[in-house]
């Protein structure tokens, strides 16, 4: 159980610090690539990479047709309409700090399709949740003002966190391939080749070979870093802890957000910052403690080659 407690807090601490630092990545990606096609073209390389490590691992791809089909609506809600409507909400001028924050309305999400479905989520984890949501009203309003925020922007950006939320709250009704790295390869091909055949019909056009350093920088990391690593720490994640409690970093990915803004772009750090940063903690503190796997049984097992 120690064990298994300790890859869900190295899961966790990847998931927080490495999303909250790919919608910066993102925004410089979006500034001369095509949305959905730039952010489409790194999951389809991603999905190579991790399954070129799974085969080198002796880990058998191949997966059913019913498995398949769990895992390409999977990779419509999470990387499709999830990463890909952010892509193009930061595309529309949204700021990558404004759109970590707007993401964070995921768990609200979560809530609510647990509602919806039945399901009644633990009192002190909805507290968790909208005090989480405080905290984070209260750092854009006294962080940014309503005019910075291009309503287009800010409204598809949102839209794609209720695509993510569901998404991630659906994953354990479907039929879906044992291993958590498999459903991940095959989440990210369907979903980046969505992405690019609807970036080609919406009409973004490809030119390699005028974007600059800085652009394949961001894109490489985001092809490595985000989705080989961060993505796979996520989907192990939602098959092997609590959704409330994944759903927490939504939370600390604003923060890094906002801490990135201020390293980077010279953005000043409030008080409201400061203020609205305590609360997502306390709120982070909260779900954690509440969703955490109290036993064995509650918690699923460790599949062998996820360890």
């Amino acid at each position: 159980m120690r064990s298994k407690l300790g890859l869900i807090v190295v899961a966790l601490a990847i998931v927080y610090v490495v999303w909250g630092s790919t919608y910066l990545a993102i925004r410089v990606v979006v500034k001369e690539m095509p949305p959905l096609v730039g952010m489409g073209s790194r999951f389809l390389l991603a999905s190579a990479v991790l399954a070129v490590i799974l085969k080198l691992r002796g880990v058998d791809l191949r997966v059913t047709r019913a498995e398949l089909a769990g895992s390409a609506l999977l990779g419509l809600m999470l990387p499709f309409l999830g990463n890909g409507l952010v892509a193009v909400g930061e595309d529309h001028g949204a700021p990558s700090g404004v759109a970590a924050l707007l993401v964070a309305a995921v768990p609200i999400w979560v809530t609510l399709y647990r509602f919806l479905s039945g399901d009644r989520p633990r009192r002190w984890s909805v507290v968790g949740v909208l005090l989480g949501f405080v905290g984070l009203a209260w750092l854009v309003l006294g962080g940014r003002g309503a005019g910075d925020v291009p309503l287009l922007g800010a409204s598809l950006v949102l839209v794609a966190s209720s695509f993510w939320a569901f998404g991630s709250w659906v994953q354990p009704r479907l039929t879906l391939p044992r291993n958590s790295f498999v459903i991940t390869v095959h989440e990210m091909w369907t979903g980046g080749a969505l992405m690019i055949s609807a970036g080609l019909l919406r009409g973004e056009t490809v030119s390699p070979g005028s974007y600059g350093v800085h652009t394949w920088i961001a894109w490489g990391y985001l092809v490595l870093v985000g989705s080989v690593v961060a993505f796979s720490a996520y989907v192990w994640l939602l098959g092997n802890a609590p959704i409330g409690l994944v759903a927490t970093y939504a939370y600390v990915n604003p923060v890094v957000a906002v801490f990135l803004g201020w390293l980077i772009l010279s953005e000043p750090v409030t008080s409201a910052v400061v203020i609205g940063g305590l609360v997502i903690v306390a709120a982070v503190a909260i779900v954690i403690t509440v969703e955490r796997p109290r036993d064995r049984d509650e918690a699923p097992a460790l599949e062998p080659e996820a360890a």
